[in-house]
């Protein structure tokens, strides 16, 4: 009996001196998918957006007036809001009349029109030294004729944007 119990304890470190295979490895996970960093530029600087342009306003007075009336001060006061945009632009006020009345009282009253259309427009904020007025009387008319339609027409105020066509001045301020 005594080989019974010696051979079973043999047996068993017999079993377990042979060389026990690897324990097999977990496969390998897949290679990750390569993933290529590609720099993108740094996004470019976004530009102020640009005011429109400033442009020829006109305005219109009755006969023999230089007062403003609501529609011409509402007309004053958006070019006054495009004005602001473009802080170092001029502006240049021509003054017109119609053909009745003599030369002089005729760039007399142009003239008061232009002054008009610049002190509301300093008033509201436009610096005073931004603006020229000139006056041409009757010598630059817009329309031709000899009646009310063409008289009217030609009762204005030009506001233009320094650098536009300029013109012959008859009177200056």
């Amino acid at each position: 009996m005594r080989f019974v119990l010696v051979a079973v304890p043999l047996v068993a470190f017999v079993a377990c001196s042979h060389a026990q295979p690897a324990p097999v490895a977990a496969p390998a996970p897949p290679p990750a998918p390569s993933v290529q960093v590609i720099a993108e530029p740094p996004p470019s600087p976004v530009a102020a957006p640009v005011a429109p342009p400033l442009t020829n306003v006109s305005v219109y007075f009755d006969y023999d007036s230089s007062e403003l009336s609501p529609e011409v001060r509402a007309v004053l006061e958006a070019f006054f809001d495009q004005a602001q945009k473009h802080p170092d632009q001029r502006i240049r006020i021509e003054g017109n009349c119609d053909e009745r009345g003599s030369r002089e009282y005729n760039v007399a009253l142009g003239q008061r029109r232009a002054d008009a259309a610049k002190k509301y427009l300093t008033n509201l904020g436009l610096p005073a030294d931004r603006i020229t007025t000139i006056s041409y009387g009757k010598e630059r008319p817009r329309a031709a004729g000899h009646d009310e339609e063409a008289w009217k027409e030609n009762r204005r105020d030009d506001l233009v944007p320094q650098g536009a066509e300029k013109s012959d001045a008859v009177s200056q301020r």
